[in-house]
């Protein structure tokens, strides 16, 4: 059986917008392998952890995209993203409560 845990996540900037902006405070879910489509806390190279989408799987990790193609980087910047670098999936957006739900 596998453990998982939950947690919180704070999104910051403006590369998931319009799907989230931010200060939106996100439930999150670690060791949960990600389905595509799913948004996820990932580790960047060189950079803080960001909250990106989930578009394929590459032979050499998960490849994710920003919503907002104006902000922020993403796997056409530093390629496919390391399994033991995607660190949690996002379950939902805990607040504010009255924007539509995180996809």
């Amino acid at each position: 059986m596998i453990r998982t845990s939950f947690g919180f996540a704070v999104v910051r900037g403006r590369s998931m917008e319009p799907t989230l902006v931010d200060g939106d405070v996100l439930l999150v879910q670690y060791g949960v392998r990600p389905r595509v489509g799913q948004l996820v806390v990932v580790r960047l190279p060189h950079r803080p952890v960001g909250v990106k989408r989930v578009t394929r799987r590459e032979p050499d990790g998960w490849w994710v995209e920003r919503d907002n193609a104006a902000e922020g980087v993403d796997s056409w910047l530093v390629g496919a993203i390391p399994d033991g670098d995607v660190l949690a999936t996002v379950r939902c957006r805990v607040w504010p409560p009255w924007r539509r739900a995180a996809r």
